[in-house]
């Protein structure tokens, strides 16, 4: 249930946002009686589309704390948490970004960093993966993590989301303007066939968006993988934790973190899964693939 509210709380947040922007800029002045006007309708796309994506990112830490549950730790708390904090430095250090911080959620195996920066990221262990890995397979997945903040994945598939999202607004309005104003023969500015039509488009044109995305994302987790051996100094520790998440159900990540988390949970169609199947993952690093 605190997941809904949040995400709905996040998305009217988002909306009205957006809806304020367009109103302040008079950037919904892209449709009249005398035609559409393709720059401004551009321009629309544009800002509805990357407006989302991009507060989304910048409350990312915030919303994955409230989702998860994830409480942060400094190392006081005990040898455990002390290793654990101690370890996502290193590899931070090595990795030349600042140190993120740490924090630990109860829940199934998965793990997952989030952060709209470089340097104030938050990586995330849950305590099921604490407690089903051995010390090297568990430095590897914060290796994992540390490598996709490295990579600046977070913000590259915000890039992505952004660029995706004006397209789907841009093409399902003018599907919509084609539908009023040329099948239905409306002449007025905005008709029922137009929001009918750009409705069911926008639903269409977002699912092809979202596994545009979910191939993204499945190539930055094989580089990612690569980022924890280099990290290590040694594939096999990588290539040991994903085989014992092999033995694992992963746990569910809230949308928001579910990208750049360790694993995903299996049985999701493969094109809109972010996650390539563990033994590609395993076979990648194997062969020295990136």
């Amino acid at each position: 249930m605190k997941r809904i509210i949040l995400f709905l709380l996040t998305n009217l947040a988002v909306m009205l946002v957006i809806s304020v922007i367009v109103q302040l800029f008079g950037l919904n002045q892209w449709m009249s009686a005398s035609g559409l006007n393709l720059g401004g309708l551009l321009v629309f796309s544009a800002v509805v589309g990357f407006s989302g994506a991009i507060i989304s990112l910048l409350i990312s830490k915030m919303v994955a704390k409230w989702s998860t549950g994830a409480v942060v730790i400094n190392g006081s708390e005990g040898p455990e948490q002390r290793w654990l904090v101690d370890t996502v430095y290193q590899h931070a250090d090595k990795a030349g970004i600042g140190r993120p911080e740490v924090a630990i959620y109860e829940g199934d195996p998965n793990a997952f960093a989030t952060g709209a920066f470089k340097d104030s990221a938050l990586v995330a262990v849950s305590t099921g993966l604490l407690r089903g890995m051995t010390k090297d397979e568990l430095s590897a997945v914060l290796g994992h993590e540390v490598a996709h903040i490295a990579n600046g994945d977070m913000v590259t598939l915000t890039l992505i989301q952004g660029v995706v999202n004006t397209f789907v607004v841009f093409f399902s309005r003018l599907v919509g303007y084609f539908v009023d104003r040329v099948i239905l023969k409306n002449e007025k500015e905005v008709g029922v066939g137009f929001y009918v039509a750009s409705f069911v488009c926008e639903i269409i044109f977002g699912i092809l968006a979202s596994m545009i995305v979910a191939w993204f994302s499945r190539q930055r987790e094989f580089r990612a993988d690569s980022g924890s051996a280099m990290l290590m100094g040694n594939v096999q520790p990588m290539v040991h934790a994903l085989q014992r998440l092999q033995a694992m159900q992963a746990g569910e990540l809230p949308k928001s973190v579910a990208t750049a988390g360790i694993a995903c949970p299996s049985g999701l169609m493969a094109l809109f899964s972010s996650h390539p199947p563990l033994e590609e993952r395993i076979a990648a690093l194997q062969a020295g693939r990136s």
